[in-house]
Protein backbone atom coordinates (compact mmCIF):
# COMPACT_ATOMS: atom_id res chain seq x y z
CA UNK A 1 0.00 0.00 0.00
CA UNK A 2 1.54 3.35 -1.15
CA UNK A 3 2.09 5.90 1.69
CA UNK A 4 -0.22 8.63 1.85
CA UNK A 5 1.27 11.69 0.12
CA UNK A 6 2.34 13.29 3.12
CA UNK A 7 4.24 11.01 4.35
CA UNK A 8 6.25 10.35 0.96
CA UNK A 9 7.29 13.63 0.85
CA UNK A 10 8.40 14.21 4.28
CA UNK A 11 11.68 13.56 4.50
CA UNK A 12 11.91 17.09 1.62
CA UNK A 13 9.95 18.71 3.66
CA UNK A 14 12.36 18.23 6.26
CA UNK A 15 15.40 18.65 4.40
CA UNK A 16 13.57 22.06 2.94
CA UNK A 17 12.73 22.88 6.53
CA UNK A 18 16.72 22.85 7.32
CA UNK A 19 17.86 24.32 4.47
CA UNK A 20 15.38 27.02 5.03
CA UNK A 21 16.87 27.62 9.26
CA UNK A 22 20.46 27.23 7.60
CA UNK A 23 19.20 29.63 4.73
CA UNK A 24 17.78 32.75 7.50
CA UNK A 25 19.84 32.17 9.96
CA UNK A 26 22.56 32.90 7.07
CA UNK A 27 20.30 35.96 5.89
CA UNK A 28 20.20 37.66 9.17
CA UNK A 29 23.46 36.52 9.70
CA UNK A 30 24.28 39.63 7.06
CA UNK A 31 21.34 41.89 7.73
CA UNK A 32 21.55 42.19 11.51
CA UNK A 33 25.25 42.30 11.18
CA UNK A 34 24.80 45.54 8.60
CA UNK A 35 22.64 47.17 11.10
CA UNK A 36 25.35 46.52 14.10
CA UNK A 37 28.03 48.20 11.92
CA UNK A 38 25.82 50.83 11.17
CA UNK A 39 24.78 51.70 14.54
CA UNK A 40 28.48 51.12 16.09
CA UNK A 41 29.92 53.37 13.34
CA UNK A 42 29.57 57.45 14.14
CA UNK A 43 27.18 58.78 12.21
CA UNK A 44 29.51 60.12 9.92
CA UNK A 45 31.40 56.84 8.89
CA UNK A 46 27.95 55.13 7.89
CA UNK A 47 28.50 56.43 4.30
CA UNK A 48 32.55 55.63 3.80
CA UNK A 49 31.00 52.08 4.88
CA UNK A 50 28.50 52.07 1.89
CA UNK A 51 30.38 53.39 -0.14
CA UNK A 52 33.20 50.95 0.05
CA UNK A 53 30.82 48.16 -0.26
CA UNK A 54 29.36 49.45 -3.30
CA UNK A 55 33.04 50.13 -4.84
CA UNK A 56 33.89 46.35 -3.89
CA UNK A 57 30.38 44.91 -5.01
CA UNK A 58 30.03 46.64 -7.82
CA UNK A 59 33.63 46.19 -9.29
CA UNK A 60 33.38 42.54 -8.71
CA UNK A 61 29.79 42.23 -10.57
CA UNK A 62 31.71 44.22 -13.60
CA UNK A 63 34.98 42.10 -13.91
CA UNK A 64 33.73 38.92 -13.10
CA UNK A 65 31.09 39.78 -15.65
CA UNK A 66 33.35 40.41 -18.20
CA UNK A 67 35.97 37.52 -17.42
CA UNK A 68 33.98 34.69 -16.26
CA UNK A 69 34.06 33.20 -19.87
CA UNK A 70 36.87 33.03 -20.16
CA UNK A 71 38.52 32.20 -16.43
CA UNK A 72 35.79 31.96 -14.55
CA UNK A 73 36.20 35.64 -13.20
CA UNK A 74 37.42 33.97 -9.75
CA UNK A 75 40.04 36.77 -8.49
CA UNK A 76 39.75 35.53 -5.29
CA UNK A 77 42.32 32.35 -3.96
CA UNK A 78 39.62 30.98 -1.64
CA UNK A 79 37.07 31.09 -4.50
CA UNK A 80 39.56 28.57 -6.32
CA UNK A 81 40.11 26.87 -3.48
CA UNK A 82 36.30 25.76 -3.32
CA UNK A 83 36.30 25.07 -6.69
CA UNK A 84 39.23 22.51 -6.55
CA UNK A 85 37.43 21.06 -3.49
CA UNK A 86 34.57 20.13 -5.57
CA UNK A 87 36.46 19.11 -8.54
CA UNK A 88 35.37 22.08 -10.68
CA UNK A 89 39.02 22.89 -11.47
CA UNK A 90 41.77 20.81 -11.39
CA UNK A 91 45.01 21.21 -8.56
CA UNK A 92 47.35 22.73 -11.56
CA UNK A 93 45.23 25.33 -12.40
CA UNK A 94 43.98 26.14 -8.18
CA UNK A 95 47.66 26.58 -7.53
CA UNK A 96 48.45 28.71 -10.94
CA UNK A 97 45.01 30.65 -10.16
CA UNK A 98 46.15 31.32 -6.78
CA UNK A 99 49.49 32.87 -7.39
CA UNK A 100 48.02 34.87 -10.40
CA UNK A 101 45.47 36.15 -7.99
CA UNK A 102 47.82 36.83 -4.42
CA UNK A 103 50.13 38.55 -7.09
CA UNK A 104 47.10 40.58 -8.92
CA UNK A 105 46.23 42.12 -5.30
CA UNK A 106 50.19 43.50 -4.81
CA UNK A 107 49.89 44.68 -8.47
CA UNK A 108 46.36 46.88 -7.82
CA UNK A 109 47.44 47.96 -4.65
CA UNK A 110 50.44 49.15 -5.91
CA UNK A 111 48.92 50.87 -9.33
CA UNK A 112 46.88 52.67 -6.66
CA UNK A 113 49.61 53.62 -4.26
CA UNK A 114 51.26 55.19 -7.93
CA UNK A 115 48.33 56.77 -8.85
CA UNK A 116 46.46 58.58 -5.73
CA UNK A 117 48.00 61.33 -3.32
CA UNK A 118 48.57 60.12 0.22
CA UNK A 119 48.56 56.81 2.14
CA UNK A 120 47.20 53.38 0.88
CA UNK A 121 43.79 53.56 2.31
CA UNK A 122 43.08 49.69 1.25
CA UNK A 123 44.73 47.76 4.23
CA UNK A 124 42.48 45.31 6.72
CA UNK A 125 42.30 45.30 10.43
CA UNK A 126 40.13 44.56 12.87
CA UNK A 127 38.65 47.27 14.58
CA UNK A 128 39.36 48.31 18.21
CA UNK A 129 37.37 45.82 20.41
CA UNK A 130 37.10 43.45 18.01
CA UNK A 131 39.06 40.19 19.18
CA UNK A 132 41.18 38.18 17.04
CA UNK A 133 38.26 35.18 17.00
CA UNK A 134 35.35 37.52 15.68
CA UNK A 135 37.58 38.61 13.02
CA UNK A 136 38.51 34.84 11.85
CA UNK A 137 34.80 34.02 11.99
CA UNK A 138 33.45 37.01 10.72
CA UNK A 139 36.17 37.04 7.63
CA UNK A 140 34.85 33.46 7.68
CA UNK A 141 31.03 33.96 7.29
CA UNK A 142 31.25 36.13 4.82
CA UNK A 143 33.72 34.33 2.65
CA UNK A 144 31.49 31.22 2.69
CA UNK A 145 28.83 33.35 1.27
CA UNK A 146 30.75 34.25 -1.33
CA UNK A 147 31.93 31.10 -2.04
CA UNK A 148 28.21 29.94 -2.09
CA UNK A 149 27.21 32.09 -4.70
CA UNK A 150 29.79 31.37 -6.97
CA UNK A 151 29.23 27.53 -6.37
CA UNK A 152 25.48 27.85 -7.14
CA UNK A 153 24.76 30.64 -9.26
CA UNK A 154 27.62 30.07 -11.53
CA UNK A 155 29.43 26.52 -11.32
CA UNK A 156 25.49 25.32 -11.39
CA UNK A 157 24.83 25.77 -14.60
CA UNK A 158 20.84 26.80 -14.55
CA UNK A 159 18.86 29.58 -16.93
CA UNK A 160 19.85 32.37 -14.82
CA UNK A 161 23.82 31.31 -15.22
CA UNK A 162 24.54 34.09 -17.46
CA UNK A 163 23.57 36.87 -14.93
CA UNK A 164 25.33 34.64 -11.83
CA UNK A 165 27.66 37.82 -11.53
CA UNK A 166 24.94 40.00 -10.56
CA UNK A 167 24.17 37.55 -7.74
CA UNK A 168 27.47 37.32 -6.44
CA UNK A 169 28.40 40.94 -6.62
CA UNK A 170 25.37 41.31 -4.69
CA UNK A 171 27.00 38.83 -2.19
CA UNK A 172 30.67 40.32 -1.79
CA UNK A 173 28.13 43.86 -1.08
CA UNK A 174 26.13 42.74 1.31
CA UNK A 175 29.37 40.96 3.56
CA UNK A 176 31.12 43.91 3.29
CA UNK A 177 27.87 46.30 4.80
CA UNK A 178 28.44 43.63 7.87
CA UNK A 179 32.07 43.30 7.99
CA UNK A 180 33.65 46.87 6.72
CA UNK A 181 33.60 47.89 10.40
CA UNK A 182 34.44 45.06 12.23
CA UNK A 183 37.55 43.59 9.93
CA UNK A 184 37.67 45.48 6.36
CA UNK A 185 35.99 42.84 4.77
CA UNK A 186 38.36 41.00 2.83
CA UNK A 187 36.65 38.10 1.84
CA UNK A 188 39.88 37.48 0.05
CA UNK A 189 43.40 36.40 0.66
CA UNK A 190 44.42 38.54 -1.96
CA UNK A 191 42.68 41.40 -1.26
CA UNK A 192 44.09 41.63 2.24
CA UNK A 193 47.69 40.54 1.30
CA UNK A 194 48.18 42.76 -1.76
CA UNK A 195 47.96 46.30 0.02
CA UNK A 196 49.94 44.62 3.16
CA UNK A 197 52.60 43.06 0.95
CA UNK A 198 52.74 46.88 -0.26
CA UNK A 199 52.93 48.80 2.57
CA UNK A 200 55.50 46.13 4.34
CA UNK A 201 52.91 44.36 6.29
CA UNK A 202 51.82 47.30 8.98
CA UNK A 203 49.32 45.26 10.60
CA UNK A 204 50.48 41.87 12.89
CA UNK A 205 47.21 40.35 11.75
CA UNK A 206 47.62 39.65 8.49
CA UNK A 207 47.31 35.77 9.44
CA UNK A 208 43.36 36.45 10.00
CA UNK A 209 42.80 37.56 6.67
CA UNK A 210 44.57 34.02 5.78
CA UNK A 211 43.09 31.82 8.05
CA UNK A 212 38.97 33.38 8.09
CA UNK A 213 39.02 33.16 4.24
CA UNK A 214 40.21 29.46 4.41
CA UNK A 215 37.65 28.11 6.87
CA UNK A 216 35.23 30.17 4.77
CA UNK A 217 35.95 28.42 1.52
CA UNK A 218 35.85 25.08 3.63
CA UNK A 219 32.09 25.70 4.65
CA UNK A 220 30.96 26.64 1.34
CA UNK A 221 32.46 23.87 -0.40
CA UNK A 222 31.35 21.71 2.93
CA UNK A 223 27.11 23.25 2.19
CA UNK A 224 27.25 22.91 -1.60
CA UNK A 225 28.94 19.05 -1.26
CA UNK A 226 25.88 18.53 0.96
CA UNK A 227 23.14 20.12 -1.54
CA UNK A 228 24.67 18.31 -4.07
CA UNK A 229 24.62 14.88 -2.73
CA UNK A 230 21.00 15.18 -1.20
CA UNK A 231 20.05 16.61 -4.80
CA UNK A 232 19.06 19.89 -3.40
CA UNK A 233 16.58 20.30 -6.93
CA UNK A 234 14.88 17.94 -5.64
CA UNK A 235 13.68 19.37 -2.52
CA UNK A 236 11.52 22.40 -4.25
CA UNK A 237 11.78 21.66 -7.95
CA UNK A 238 10.58 24.02 -11.13
CA UNK A 239 11.87 26.93 -9.45
CA UNK A 240 13.99 27.66 -13.21
CA UNK A 241 10.84 26.90 -15.17
CA UNK A 242 9.68 29.82 -16.95
CA UNK A 243 6.78 27.72 -18.18
CA UNK A 244 3.10 29.76 -17.49
CA UNK A 245 1.29 26.49 -16.91
CA UNK A 246 3.77 25.50 -13.67
CA UNK A 247 3.14 28.44 -12.00
CA UNK A 248 0.51 27.66 -9.19
CA UNK A 249 -3.36 27.05 -10.06
CA UNK A 250 -6.00 29.39 -9.39
CA UNK A 251 -6.65 29.71 -5.11
CA UNK A 252 -10.40 29.99 -5.86
CA UNK A 253 -10.48 27.31 -8.67
CA UNK A 254 -8.68 24.56 -6.13
CA UNK A 255 -11.30 25.28 -3.38
CA UNK A 256 -14.09 25.06 -5.99
CA UNK A 257 -12.87 21.88 -6.63
CA UNK A 258 -12.19 20.77 -3.24
CA UNK A 259 -15.47 21.51 -2.28
CA UNK A 260 -16.77 19.86 -5.71
CA UNK A 261 -14.79 16.46 -4.71
CA UNK A 262 -16.12 16.92 -1.22
CA UNK A 263 -19.68 16.81 -2.03
CA UNK A 264 -19.47 13.83 -4.66
CA UNK A 265 -17.80 11.41 -2.03
CA UNK A 266 -20.70 12.82 0.92
CA UNK A 267 -23.68 11.92 -2.53
CA UNK A 268 -21.60 8.46 -3.19
CA UNK A 269 -21.40 7.31 0.25
CA UNK A 270 -25.39 8.18 0.73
Amino acid sequence: MPLPLSLATLRDDCSAALIEFIGTTFFLLLGFGGIQAAASSPSSNVEHVLYIALAMGLSLTVTAWLFYRVTGGLFNPNVSLALLLVGVISPVRCVLYCVAQLAGGVAAAALVLALTPGPLSANTFLQAGVNKAQGVFIEAFITSGLVLAVLMLAAEKHQATPFAPIGIGLTLFTGHLFAVYYTGAATNTARSFGPAAVTGFPDSDQWIYWLGPFIGSLLGAGFYTILKHYRYWQINPGQDVTNPEKSPEDPVRRVQSAVSGSRSRNDAAV
